[in-house]
């Protein structure tokens, strides 16, 4: 008899109850908020990384003088409408036989509230001097 009722039961609880719908609707509205504001952060370093990695092959590049680097990339950048890098984040060092041409930046946000994000990206491009 207790067997019956047991199964009964268990049988009756299907489905997930209201708490659990709302606390499940509130983690994913979290994390479409945090998408929200962190995919157009890595849309752009997708822009950045592009413009590093086209440098050795750019023969305007080759031909630049270590001094004239880093306008050459400050200006591509911005026609890429790329304007969160500021030109201190852009450095270039002369080695031996190449220019070593670095991007390094952290942009920072804010999620909701008191909760914000730092995220760190860092490119290096070695560009062969003539």
């Amino acid at each position: 008899m207790m067997n019956k009722v047991m199964n009964k039961s268990v049988t009756k609880q299907r489905g997930l109850t209201l708490i659990s719908w709302l606390v499940i609707i509130i983690f994913l509205l979290f994390q479409a908020v945090i998408a929200m504001k962190v995919v157009p952060v890595y849309m752009t370093d997708a822009g950045v990384k592009s413009i590093i990695e086209d440098l050795p092959n750019d023969p305007k590049a080759r031909v630049t003088p270590t001094s004239g680097l880093k306008d050459l990339v400050a200006k591509r950048l911005s026609m890429n409408s790329i304007y969160n890098i500021e030109p201190k984040d852009i450095k270039v060092r002369k080695n031996r036989d190449e220019n070593i041409v670095t991007i390094e930046y952290e942009p920072r946000g804010n999620l909701f509230a008191n909760l914000d994000y730092i995220i760190t990206f860092k490119h290096e491009a070695r560009i062969k001097a003539p």
